[in-house]
């Protein structure tokens, strides 16, 4: 026995050796490996279910540039290859019916366009050249019309108006506008006073028209989901969603349409003051299903599956019991079973409901599954799939044997390299004694025995949540880890995925139990991990998270030092510049003047003679949602108080930082200010 136990403990001591050793060999991830990797995306199976469609899109650092690509495989991940060899970006893939051609999208000749590409032949056809562009096409289930979305300035039908029209704005040396109503500016762009359209591109005819030509956006530019649009399955019908409402910024009053194909009056078919979009056509024909949101002006109700009956116009809800919000989602081949995602405690599930007892099935929910297609018999799905330390790839599911099978191997070889702590779950009691849930992401070469500083994030929303992905929403949680710190992530109240009652809490209520379930997440961490050195700790926030930044430099100095992104100063001010008002008037209920009080009891402003934590303030001026001068007002008050500050504006960004060169720009000095105060 002794024996036994001493060649045990050497075996042991060899293992130990060569996972130390290997934890040496492993370097620590750096920002430009976030890039260094082809990211895969929208897998599609072919009709004849042989093969399938994705994209892949590739990053050039020192051009500071990406490009996307067409590739195909056979179902069981063999014969992997692009499809196309031009240097032009392509996108939005669409097998044809006899999986012999794809229509994609392209800017091959440095305007958004739409391709046949004709496998027989390799070769590529260009099929439009509009002057307004062309995006987000979809095929018939017929095969003959690609139907896409376009502008048009109002009056306009044709395209001999719309060149005429736009040669002469460009043409004009005066570059005001006049505004009237709102809204003028949405996200990071302002009005141009042009409509978005649906169009058909008659394949056998080689011949194209304006579908509709309504003086609101078709589909709606505001909410909405991917792709509001689709084919009756005969060809012959065309569902889409649009807002009626004069005032957009108050209203999430989006609607169902339908208009035949030859085009028309299109006739509406939902009535709900909330939120109606992502048609699809039951394979049957009988019903339309859509996500549906029952109240006016939440845009973060909870979304329910809902059936159109096309013969009776009956309306009925598939998910009256589900307590989490409907995803994306498509039909099976006999129209007995939905697949749909939906995200539950951190991780975003595959689930599957039966249209005839409405009763649902989680298929999938180890990891964060997104992009997924059913095979055309019914049997698996393909689907992307992404966990902390493993970022997206293609996987297939086995609907009978519950097999997942991985497709595709463009990251194997950076994670392969890295030293990499996949996120460990943690729950404790928070706010009103609910459980709270976060993840921690360990250091790379990490010491139980030493101890570390905190980087303590904070997500958007309010309505939002922290998913157990690799990470590019705001910050990479493993690029941080690798700097030394241990990163937390905690889902307060007003985090989705942990039920409605729980999200709707923080409605109204912003820095209250949202604000007590960080700081009794702060507590558990530092009572349940003694690696984490109370003493060096910092928060980091983005948009609400931002928000939740300025008002913990007015409520507490438990942290170091703070980064603010985007993020609320003055509630009162930011009604007054965000182009959504239907976000401000629900969350704090009402106006400015007609609840003056949450207003200012909900300003990180009204605590500002608190404030004494050094803060970093990152703003673009292109942030329409959140204006800039929020993140002004804020570095203001803290350079007048004395506070150690900074200010990284960005002249050419948005409500999110999206150009590469400014990506890394924004990496690099967040690094050096949690560095200079935690280190």
């Amino acid at each position: 026995m002794r024996q036994l136990t001493s060649q045990f403990i050497c075996l042991f001591c060899i293992f130990t050796f060569l996972n130390l050793f290997q934890s040496a060999q492993a370097e620590k991830i750096k920002f430009d490996d976030l890039y260094s990797y082809p990211m895969v995306s929208l897998p599609r199976f072919s009709p004849d279910g042989s093969q399938i469609l994705f994209t892949v899109k590739t990053y050039d650092l020192n051009l500071n540039s990406s490009e996307r690509h067409l590739w195909k495989m056979n179902r069981d991940g063999s014969g992997q290859s692009r499809i196309t060899e031009i240097a032009a970006n392509e996108w939005n893939p669409s097998w044809t019916t006899d999986s012999k051609q794809i229509v994609y999208e392209s800017d091959d000749d440095n305007s958004n366009q739409l391709y046949l590409w004709n496998f027989e032949n390799n070769s590529a056809t260009k099929l439009t050249s509009l002057s307004m562009e062309t995006w987000d096409a979809i095929l018939s289930p017929t095969g003959d019309k690609i139907l896409f979305v376009s502008e048009s300035y109002p009056g306009c039908n044709t395209e001999s108006c719309n060149n005429i029209k736009k040669t002469e704005e460009e043409n004009n040396p005066v570059k005001a506008r006049l505004y009237d109503k709102l809204m003028f500016r949405h996200y990071k762009q302002w009005d141009d006073n042009l409509v978005q359209q649906l169009f058909i591109y008659d394949i056998p005819g080689d011949s194209l028209y304006q579908l509709t030509n309504e003086n609101h956006d078709v589909p709606t530019t505001t909410l909405g989901g991917h792709t509001d649009y689709s084919f009756s399955n005969d060809g012959s019908e065309i569902c889409f969603v649009m807002n009626q409402d004069s005032n957009l910024t108050l209203s999430t009053n989006n609607d169902l349409f339908i208009i035949p194909i030859e085009g028309g009056v299109p006739t509406k078919i939902t009535e709900n003051k909330g939120q109606d979009h992502t048609p699809r056509y039951s394979p049957n024909g009988k019903y339309i299903s859509y996500r549906s949101q029952a109240r006016a002006g939440y845009e973060s109700d909870q979304y329910e599956l809902k059936l159109f009956n096309r013969k009776s116009s009956e309306i009925t809800i598939l998910t009256d019991d589900f307590d989490y919000s409907i995803g994306s989602y498509i039909w099976g081949p006999n129209s007995k079973y939905i697949y749909f995602d939906a995200i539950k405690n951190g991780f975003n599930m595959l689930w599957r409901l039966n249209t005839k007892n409405n009763k649902i099935k989680c298929l999938l929910s180890d990891a964060v599954y997104d992009d997924f297609d059913l095979s055309p018999d019914g049997k698996e799905i393909v689907l992307l799939r992404s966990l902390s330390d493993e970022p997206n790839e293609i996987y297939l599911y086995n609907i009978k044997s519950k097999e997942l099978k991985r497709l595709t191997l463009f990251s194997e070889k950076m994670t392969n390299r890295l030293d990499m702590y996949r996120a460990d779950q943690f729950w404790f009691d928070g706010f009103n004694g609910d459980s709270v849930h976060g993840f921690i992401t360990l250091p790379p070469g990490f010491d139980s025995t030493k101890q570390y500083p905190l980087a303590f994030l904070i997500h958007g929303g309010p309505q939002w949540c922290w998913l157990s992905n690799f990470n590019y929403y705001g910050w990479n949680t493993q690029l941080l880890a690798a700097q030394g710190y241990v990163v937390a992530q905690v889902n307060p109240h007003g985090s989705a995925g942990y039920g409605l009652k729980f999200k709707e809490y923080v409605s109204g209520n912003w820095g209250k139990g949202d604000y007590e379930d960080l700081m009794l997440g702060l507590d558990f961490l530092l009572e349940n991990y003694s690696f984490i050195d109370s003493t060096q700790m910092a928060a980091l926030g983005r948009s609400y998270g931002g928000f939740m930044i300025n008002w913990i430099n007015g409520h507490t100095n438990r942290f170091k030092c703070m980064i603010c992104i985007d993020g609320t100063f003055n509630q009162i001010s930011e009604y007054g510049t965000t182009d959504e008002l239907w976000f401000p008037e629900w969350e704090a209920n009402g106006t400015p003047w007609t609840n003056y009080e949450e207003y200012v009891r909900s300003s990180p402003s009204t605590y500002a003679a608190n404030m004494k934590t050094p803060t970093m303030f990152i703003h673009g001026q292109k942030d329409y949602r959140v204006d800039v001068s929020e993140g002004f007002q804020a570095f203001t008050t803290l350079q007048r108080l004395g506070i150690p500050s900074q200010l990284l504006y960005f002249p050419d960004e948005g409500h999110s930082i999206s150009k590469l060169g400014n990506i890394r720009h924004v990496y690099e000095k967040q690094l050096e200010w949690l560095a200079k105060w935690l280190k």
